[in-house]
């Protein structure tokens, strides 16, 4: 007998019991995928890109870690690492869904699980749902990879600024700071 197999909806994800322990788990491709919880360090960099951007960004603008967001509608439910939603589309967002889209900008900080083809894959979802820049955070090599929405990719290292144009023409993160722990 043949198994009959469908993908997970939304609806049908957040109808699972609450995520305890070690693990929690997300939705891809309708796919439930389990995710292990971070370590300090990869806590203090979100913290710490947080605690950098929070000054940076308009009122009534959002911007945290752990962002949920539905890039796509139906199969998809993600948590940004560290994210930014602007103002403009913050005030869209209905209190007691998720964000539809993806946020202006996403940021992931690497972990030992994370795989190339996996953050690619979330890179161009993300940017083709909404997402101005999707940011890869590598704490091993402490480097910066900023991809923006028009496919242009570079990579920022230790001594170096990050440019912020999404919160004006002068605005940067200095590398050094994000890996301050």
């Amino acid at each position: 007998m043949a198994a009959t197999t469908h993908l997970m909806t939304v609806e049908e994800f957040q109808s699972l019991p609450e995520d305890r322990g070690e693990t929690y788990h997300e939705l891809h491709h309708g796919e439930l995928i389990s995710m292990t919880r971070p370590k300090m360090k990869h806590w203090l960099i979100q913290r710490n890109l947080t605690d950098l951007l929070r000054p940076l960004v308009e009122p009534e603008s959002c911007i945290g870690t752990e962002m949920v967001f539905r890039p796509l509608p139906e199969n998809e439910l993600w948590a940004a690492d560290v994210a930014y939603h602007s103002a403009e589309r913050a005030g869209i967002v209905d209190p007691e869904d998720n964000i539809l889209g993806a946020p202006d900008l996403v940021i992931e900080v690497l972990s030992p699980s994370n795989t190339a083809g996996e953050l690619y894959d979330k890179e161009q979802i993300c940017l083709a749902n909404g997402s101005k820049e999707f940011w890869v955070v590598d704490p091993n090599r402490r480097r910066v990879r900023v991809t923006t929405a028009d496919g242009h990719t570079k990579t920022y290292e230790t001594g170096q600024q990050v440019p912020l144009p999404l919160f004006g023409p002068d605005a940067r993160v200095n590398v050094d700071d994000v890996f301050r722990y």
